[in-house]
């Protein structure tokens, strides 16, 4: 299994296990983050926008002019900042730590 730690708006630490292949949108969710995902990885929206730590952002694949332009309309946006349908976790991200931002909010879990 290969570990991905979130911290959440709050600050509190989550560590979560993942498999090769999955993305990080479906362990975030497994993870109880408060990830909407509402186009269900189809990059319509920016409900997944997520926060890479510094350390990792570099080791990622670069984000596609799509994926930007879809970041484009996330609010809090930062130079680190993904969205984590477009991540597929693999064994050269073990570790990944991943911030939530504060203005993220999943309609469907309440």
């Amino acid at each position: 299994m290969i570990k991905v730690q979130f911290i959440t708006a709050g600050g509190q630490r989550v560590e979560a296990q993942a498999s090769a292949g999955q993305r990080l949108l479906e362990v975030a969710q497994a993870a109880g983050m408060p990830l909407e995902g509402t186009c269900e990885g189809q990059m319509a929206c920016s409900t997944c926008h997520v926060l890479i730590s510094p350390d990792w952002f570099s080791r990622l694949k670069p984000a596609s002019a799509d994926e930007e332009d879809m970041l484009d309309l996330a609010a809090g946006v930062a130079a680190t900042s993904r969205l984590s349908c477009q991540i597929t976790i693999g064994p050269d991200l073990d570790g990944l730590t991943v911030k939530i931002p504060g203005e993220s909010r999943d309609m469907q879990r309440g």
